[in-house]
This record gives C-alpha cells, sequence and structure tokens, in this order.
C-alpha cells in the first residue's frame, strides 16, 4: 500500500471515528460521561480508530479497549467477527474487554471497577 493510500485509508477511518461520536448509544454515552472523567488517572479516547477498525473505548496507558456491544453481536456471524477483530487487536499488543450494553445501563459503575481492575494488572 503506497504512502498516500495509508494516508486516504487513515483520513477515512478518522472521518468514521467522529461520526460514531456525534450518534453513540444509550450504553456508550453513558460510559463516556464516567469515562471522561479520568477515574484511576487513566485517560480514555472515545471512537478510537485503529488501522482496520474503531474501537468503542481506547485507554493508551493500560493498552486496552473498551468495547459495549448491544444485542446485534449475538447475531449471525458477529460473534466471530468480534473474535477475529479482539484477535486482531491482541496482535497489537491490546487487552480488549467487552461488556453487555444491558449490563452498562444497569450498572455503569460495577463496569467502571471491572474496567480499572483490568487496567491495572
Amino acid at each position: 500500500m503506497s504512502r498516500s493510500d495509508r494516508a486516504a485509508a487513515r483520513n477515512v477511518a478518522v472521518l468514521r471515528a467522529r461520526a460514531l461520536r456525534r450518534t453513540p448509544s444509550l450504553p456508550e454515552g453513558l460510559l463516556w460521561q464516567v469515562l471522561r472523567t479520568r477515574p484511576g488517572d487513566l485517560k480514555f479516547r472515545f471512537q478510537h480508530p485503529f488501522e482496520r477498525c474503531t474501537v468503542d473505548f481506547y485507554c493508551p496507558a493500560a493498552r486496552m479497549v473498551v468495547e459495549v456491544d448491544g444485542d446485534s453481536h449475538t447475531m449471525g456471524s458477529n460473534p466471530q467477527r468480534d473474535a477475529a477483530r479482539d484477535r486482531w487487536l491482541a496482535t497489537k499488543g491490546l487487552h480488549v474487554l467487552r461488556f453487555d450494553a444491558a449490563d452498562v445501563l444497569r450498572d455503569v459503575e460495577s463496569v467502571l471497577r471491572a474496567i480499572l481492575l483490568a487496567a491495572r494488572r
């Protein structure tokens, strides 16, 4: 891939991430309101683009990705796609945490505790 092709792909990824930030799901928005306060002195990025995907949340200091999965993640080939994406992110040295959207809505503080515990490992 040429340098200009990489730059074009990067621009597409950034534009997609920006669009996703403007229209978060309710659970993503709720979790972002908590993570944006830098709990545990950790900085999180919302809808962060990586080479071929955009992750819901990324903590650079912990090399950790946090994904909020709605109902669509259990349908069709989505579980296999998510597993393949998690494996690819692991090859980049990233740890992936997945939370069900219903759990975020039901008890965002418990989700936050799990995230902070994983970040300390």
